[in-house]
């Protein structure tokens, strides 16, 4: 029975902590877009590649002798 005294006002204390980390995330944009990152992720972007050098671009332009 004593150590209800003492479990009790711990957990209610580890619940108000809990509830103000969730409520500073909140307030701090944590959770605005949750739903974004992951349809950025699915859209298929070939244009930067296709402007990208290759490697193969790269080391011809390293070996100025080169016939090819």
């Amino acid at each position: 029975m004593e150590a209800l005294y003492l479990l009790i006002p711990v957990s209610v204390a580890i619940v108000f902590v809990a509830l103000w980390v969730f409520f500073k995330a909140s307030d701090g944009g944590q959770f605005d877009d949750l739903v974004g990152p992951g349809l950025r992720i699915l859209q298929d972007d070939d244009s930067a590649a296709a402007q990208a050098p290759t490697a193969i671009d790269a080391g011809k332009a390293q070996h100025p002798d080169s016939s090819q």
